[in-house]
């Protein structure tokens, strides 16, 4: 469902466009609204309203619009984008992110990234190498985290010589658990983000049985999944460098988003053949103390 037919009609207030996007977070975000709960009032606001748009921008890629449609959407988000504070948008998310931008130094120039990137699935792009993979990566998940440290901020977040690298990095890692995650679900769609050159050479060939369960072969698959979620954690271990740099509740809500990944990352990687029938997802108790240790300063990196 798209998230601005969630929405009323009519010019809201940006006390009520911000409640729709947080309305919207709540019931679509699943792991990220964890970690955005733990944010203080303004700063959850304006995340909620990043997170609105990047799930539009989802929304479009992902539904049952023809192909040219999608393009369509896509070009008019990029124009809403860059036209973002000039016009007199009647859309709760635009209207929001119009005042989080004033507030914030949101790189708003990463939603066109993003919208690259969305537009890259429609094409159904494949990849032949991991760097091919990590620049798909960067463009839907490390926009994600550059625009989120926007909202972070702190004096040593500013003053570091590549935050926004690590918090790039940090969205390739949540990125690349995502694919792992979604394998099977991923091919039965028609898409394969594992790099073809990799399964090659891991005598891999993907394809889903007669049982619905992924295979090709299943020894050689799950040796290969093992080994990719064992790298995405050496990017996670990058990536959470950026907790050393935000204030205590920016450094939870991080921790949190990305430790519940981490969590699945994880489990991917001690047993990969639970992605192999079915999505991988944490129960929402285990969510909850992922966020909950985050909030004490004990996130998940540092307790393994």
């Amino acid at each position: 469902m798209s998230t601005a037919a969630q929405f009323p009609a009519g010019r809201p207030t940006v006390a009520e466009a911000y409640a729709a996007c947080e309305a919207v977070t709540k019931e679509a975000a699943r792991n990220f609204s964890y970690g955005i709960r733990l944010l203080p009032a303004e700063k959850r606001g304006a995340l909620s309203a990043v997170y609105a748009l990047a799930r539009r921008l989802d929304d479009i890629g992902d539904g049952d619009l023809p192909e040219e449609a999608k393009f369509a959407g896509l070009a008019q988000v990029r124009a809403e984008v860059e036209e973002l504070g000039t016009n007199s948008s009647d859309d709760p998310v635009f209207v929001a992110l119009a005042d989080a931008a004033r507030r914030f130094p949101i790189p708003l120039e990463a939603f066109i990234e993003l919208a690259d990137g969305v537009e890259s699935d429609v094409r159904g792009t494949t990849y032949d190498t991991f760097d091919d993979l990590v620049g798909y990566c960067r463009l839907v998940a490390g926009t994600i985290g550059r625009l989120s440290l926007g909202i972070f901020g702190s004096e040593r977040a500013t003053s570091h010589r590549d935050a926004s690298g690590v918090a790039d990095a940090l969205g390739v890692a949540l990125q690349q658990t995502n694919i792992l995650r979604d394998v099977r679900e991923d091919l039965l769609g028609g898409r394969i983000y594992l790099p073809r050159q990799e399964l090659k050479a891991a005598g891999v060939e993907l394809e889903v049985d007669a049982t619905g369960r992924l295979g090709g072969p299943p020894d050689a698959l799950i040796a290969y999944l093992r080994t990719s979620a064992q790298r995405a954690e050496e990017w996670y271990g990058r990536g959470l460098v950026l907790l050393d740099l935000l204030d205590r509740r920016s450094a939870a809500c991080c921790g949190a988003m990305a430790g519940i990944y981490l969590r699945l990352n994880r489990r991917i990687k001690t047993d990969p053949s639970a992605v192999l029938d079915r999505r991988l997802a944490l129960p929402g108790w285990e969510k909850a103390v992922v966020a909950a240790r985050s909030l004490a300063g004990r996130p998940e990196m540092r307790a393994a």
